[in-house]
């Protein structure tokens, strides 16, 4: 059966995420060959990724990475992204692949 599935970039600039950005594919398949895909996909996608914003607070500031690992820590980073879930109209618990982008270097395994 195919799914959607996502790839995420984190845009951390001088420990800030500023924006989200996105590649999804729609592949069937086990999820550890989605996974392996996705990993696989990492360089290539990130220049043709879809910008998102990022969660702002009350006065317009973008959260710290600190915050972000600390939601992560919980498992609640996903409420984050919430609005490219709806916007890619994924399955409820989507499969995805998290990559962060410090000052402009892509960290991937």
């Amino acid at each position: 059966m195919n799914e959607i599935i996502l790839n995420i970039y984190l845009i951390i600039n001088s420990g800030i995420v500023e924006a989200f950005k996105v590649v999804s594919y729609e592949k069937e398949g086990g999820d550890d060959n989605k996974i392996k895909f996705l990993k696989s996909r990492v360089k290539e996608d990130y220049k043709n990724a879809i910008v998102f914003d990022s969660p702002t607070d009350k006065n317009g500031k973008f959260m710290s990475y600190n915050k972000f690992h600390k939601l992560e820590k919980r498992g609640q980073q996903f409420q984050l992204f919430e609005h490219i879930f709806q916007s890619f109209n994924v399955a409820e618990n989507p499969l995805i692949c998290v990559t962060p982008v410090v000052d402009g270097k892509i960290y991937s395994e």
